[in-house]
């Protein structure tokens, strides 16, 4: 099938005189997770990961993913006669260099221009350019073969009210028109959808797992224009609007809009897309980061205190599946699929729950040697009294996000297993521990969680942590923690961030071991030296200590895990019953 599909789709490239075609993982808005209606890579290649492109020529057909996904890219790519590329792997070439050595000259590259971002189409423009050749950019070709194409997402809206926000519309618009006003700047162009959701305290259900609309936003000195599918908000809301003065136009006359301006525009190219740019042909371009990039990334003390509450809501929900499997392991059918049902149950009996922040991830022994798994019925393993389960997921409620990952133990385990997990769950504490001078990144600190096995000759070919949103996407820039790779996670960490911390070891078709929580950055102190930052855990759940190798932890080690568990006693106790506190008493006991 996926076969036919690239034979359709190199047909009408054909017709198009198109040489090349990119297919991204992208909406209109350069978002990380997508509807499905923009699920074009995933209908023409069979792969189902949230990352990679797709390159289809008129004699080859490539797939580029990153660490995450080799393994599932290689299963789920065999017999459709597409290439996995593995990105950053040596000898690898990039979509860039191979598209350089594929590409003839005064050859067509194609794309959808209103999902690649302006930044990549400048890139493919230029490369185009040396080979005496040209783009293709303003169809989308895949919608030529996919007859039976979703429609475009419209799911209902809601406002956050100021005090779960800590801050009002009104207030955020003055903030970015100061910004406007101090670089004599005419508008801010705003097309990413987890911007637009924190300016405006929207929110929605247009991309799974992330609660944003559909939507663009252009903010002048004096105005203020959101376009948007007006279904998705009742009347109250557009009422609420127009008294602040927001003016809704109609969602497919953004680009309309647009081709008049003439005057400076401040866009960030990185998340715009290359139609958006090139639609703004007259105006004068200021590329910088969205203003409200940073500002949201920075929690105030009422998203603060909200991500704390729906921690212990979670935290409660983590440590009672956790009972639930360890009480269950061998006496009752268990299954991937089951046990991450059983998770959602408990998530579920909390009133402020809203839904996932993103597809759980339960892997049971070699299946957790994938990074980025997910259960589907031709893969559910059952699980038994041995090996681990890794369990990654995550919770919208009213009042925050979280994600968490955990590994358990599910009967004996060997030596080296346990020495495995225990390095992970090292760094997870050291990095969470961590002090530094004011000024440091995420680039600076993430040797601290892999400091314990890179000791092993061992590594995890992902980053160490992610920016998370509130109410919000699960991934969001511009903090993180990731070694190799600047770009993103450069950024100053400053107090009010919340990152994750999620060391781990993938062993191929043995196990994986993740341990995820999430830190607040904070305060420290303030001296003749300089400003020092630290961390706050935000997660709240029980670490494994049936996994751990006391033998190969300092006193320091141990520190640091008996204080950590004492905050999750200290937290969760006094909501459970008396049978899930004596539990919770075992599992967080001093060692």
């Amino acid at each position: 099938m996926i076969y036919e599909r690239v034979a359709a789709l190199r047909e009408i490239m054909q017709r198009k005189k198109v040489d090349a075609y990119i297919i991204p993982t992208a909406d209109f808005h350069q978002s990380e997770y997508v509807g499905d209606y923009f699920k074009c890579r995933e209908y023409m290649s069979g792969f189902t990961g949230s990352a990679g492109t797709l390159v289809i020529t008129m004699d080859k057909a490539g797939l580029w993913t990153d660490g995450r996904y080799f393994i599932q890219a290689e299963s789920q790519l065999k017999g459709s006669g597409i290439t996995l590329y593995r990105m950053g792997e040596e000898d690898v070439p990039g979509i860039y260099d191979f598209l350089l050595e594929e590409l003839p000259d005064g050859g067509c590259i194609g794309f959808d221009g209103r999902v690649i971002s302006a930044k990549q189409g400048e890139d493919f423009e230029k490369l185009a350019g040396e080979k005496d050749g040209r783009l293709f950019c303003d169809e989308d070709l895949v919608d030529y073969i996919w007859k039976e194409r979703p429609k475009l997402s419209c799911e209902p809206a809601f406002l956050l009210p100021d005090e779960v926000t800590g801050e009002s519309r009104l207030s955020k618009i003055a903030g970015i028109r100061e910004k406007l006003i101090e670089d004599d700047i005419y508008a801010h162009i705003i097309t990413s959808l987890d911007d637009i959701a924190w300016i405006l305290n929207i929110r929605g259900a247009d991309v799974l797992y992330n609660p944003v609309v559909l939507s663009y936003l252009v903010i002048t000195a004096d105005s203020c224009i959101l376009f948007i599918q007006k279904d998705v908000l009742d009347e109250s809301i557009q009422d609420i609007f127009a008294f602040e003065g927001i003016e809704l136009r109609d969602y497919g006359s953004f680009f309309k809009y647009i081709s008049t301006v003439r005057e400076r525009v401040l866009i960030d190219k990185k998340r715009i897309s290359f139609s958006v740019l090139k639609t703004l042909s007259a105006a004068k371009i200021i590329d910088a980061d969205n203003p409200s990039m940073l500002m949201k990334a920075v929690k105030n003390e009422a998203e603060i205190s909200g991500m704390r509450a729906a921690h212990i809501k979670d935290g409660l929900a983590v440590a009672r599946f956790m009972h639930w499997l360890k009480t269950n392991i061998g006496k009752m059918p268990i299954t991937e699929i089951s046990a991450a049902e059983k998770l959602e149950e408990f998530r579920k009996e909390s009133e402020d729950y809203l839904m996932p922040s993103f597809e759980t991830i339960s892997a049971y022994g070699s299946n957790g040697a994938i990074v980025h798994y997910a259960p589907t019925e031709k893969t559910n393993k059952k699980l038994e009294d041995k090996s681990f389960l890794l369990v990654d997921s995550g919770g919208q409620y009213v009042n925050g996000t979280t994600d968490i990952t955990r590994t358990y133990a599910l009967g004996e385990l060997s030596d080296e297993q346990k020495l495995h997990y225990t390095a992970v769950v090292k760094g997870m504490l050291a990095l969470a521990d961590a002090k530094f001078k004011y000024g440091c990144s995420g680039v600076n600190l993430d040797y601290i969680a892999r400091q314990y096995l890179w000791r092993l000759g061992l590594d995890y070919n992902h980053g160490t942590g992610h920016g998370v949103g509130f109410i919000l996407n699960v991934h969001e820039g511009p903090n993180g923690f990731r070694w190799r790779e600047p770009s993103g996670n450069g950024a100053v960490l400053e107090a009010g961030m919340i990152t994750s911390d999620e060391p781990g070891i993938y062993i191929t078709d043995r196990y994986g071991i993740r341990i995820e929580n999430l830190i607040l950055c904070t305060e420290k102190e303030k001296n003749e030296y300089g400003r020092f930052l630290g961390f706050e855990h935000l997660t709240m759940a029980p670490v494994d200590l049936d996994a751990i190798d006391i033998s190969s932890m300092e006193r320091e080690d141990v520190e640091r895990l008996n204080n950590y568990h004492k905050l999750v006693y200290e937290a969760l106790s006094p909501y459970m019953s008396v049978e899930e506190r004596v539990w919770l008493g075992e599992y967080t006991r001093e060692i």
